[in-house]
């Protein structure tokens, strides 16, 4: 059985010592505010609060998919030590990073013949993706090759569940996230959006609850309807700069699903550029999307 590297981007919203710990190789994405780029997880790299604090002044960042280059030279040197690659992908319908990751692929196949370069969309965000990539990782541990872990990921991706409130749906708006009529609702005294990613990889609003509170135990609610074994499972918070909203969720699903374990992280510049401050994000494995 051949070798293979488990590859991602930092919209996975880990810590970048996870990937570190699980020989995990990402390719860092980039943000731009006010002509300047910065490059996830690099030196200068600005803080998370930092980064969140500047779009709460009324900055609105930009952020660039990864190109085909970036994908060749990150694939490149594991094909000439004679491993394999599994890729797990931002969602194709929130980016175009899946279309240069492809044609990366087909270009170095052509050229490494005898290596195997697996793309593998996984229609998550922020750490949806990273959830995956969890258990992609405990897959690789257990002894899986990467055709059985591809096949697995074929096999449950479309278990992975999303849900999230954001403060704010107009970052959503600008980015192309979601249409203007949906932002619109963002915009009504009081009332917060509750939304989720469908199969497709897409941002969906579902309802609209009055209060933060009302949205974090509306989350909790979908958690508890559909989740899988919870006993079993590790559930992911990420949140944009409100680690007592995440916090609280927690306390939440403690206090109604007994999970095994729930990890918290902060959602990255790249993500947050478009979910802006205050969103608070839910993951699990549930019986459907």
């Amino acid at each position: 059985m051949s070798n293979y590297i488990i590859t991602t981007d930092t919209t996975c919203d880990m810590p970048q010592k996870y990937y570190i710990k699980n020989d995990v190789l990402i390719i860092p994405m980039t943000y731009i505010i006010d002509d300047k780029t910065y490059v996830e997880f690099a030196p200068d790299a600005l803080p998370v609060k930092e980064f969140y604090n500047i779009m709460r002044d009324g900055k609105m960042p930009k952020t660039a998919q990864i190109t085909k280059h970036q994908v060749i030279d990150t694939f490149r040197p594991i094909l000439e030590d004679g491993n394999d690659i599994l890729h797990l992908c931002f969602s194709s319908a929130l980016s175009g990073t899946y279309n240069s990751c492809i044609q990366a692929a087909e270009e170095l196949s052509s050229k490494y013949p005898d290596r195997k370069i697996y793309v593998f969309d996984t229609k998550c965000a922020s750490m949806g993706e990273g959830l995956l990539l969890k258990y992609a990782i405990d897959n690789k541990k257990g002894g899986m090759s990467i055709d059985q872990n591809k096949a697995w990921l074929e096999d449950n991706y479309l278990h992975l569940v999303h849900w999230f409130t954001v403060d704010d749906l107009n970052h959503l708006y600008r980015g192309g996230r979601v249409s203007r009529t949906s932002a619109i609702f963002g915009s009504l005294l009081g009332i917060k959006p509750v939304l989720h990613v469908d199969d497709q990889g897409r941002l969906i609003l579902m309802e609209k609850v009055r209060g933060r509170l009302a949205s974090l135990k509306k989350m909790a609610e979908h958690m508890k309807e559909t989740i899988i074994r919870p006993q079993e499972q590790t559930i992911f918070i990420s949140h944009g700069d409100c680690y007592d909203d995440a916090k609280k969720l927690a306390e939440i699903i403690k206090d109604t699903v007994k999970v095994k374990d729930i990890m918290i992280n902060p959602i990255g510049p790249v993500i947050g550029t478009h979910s802006g401050p205050g969103t608070v994000a839910l993951f699990f494995i549930g019986s459907k999307r």
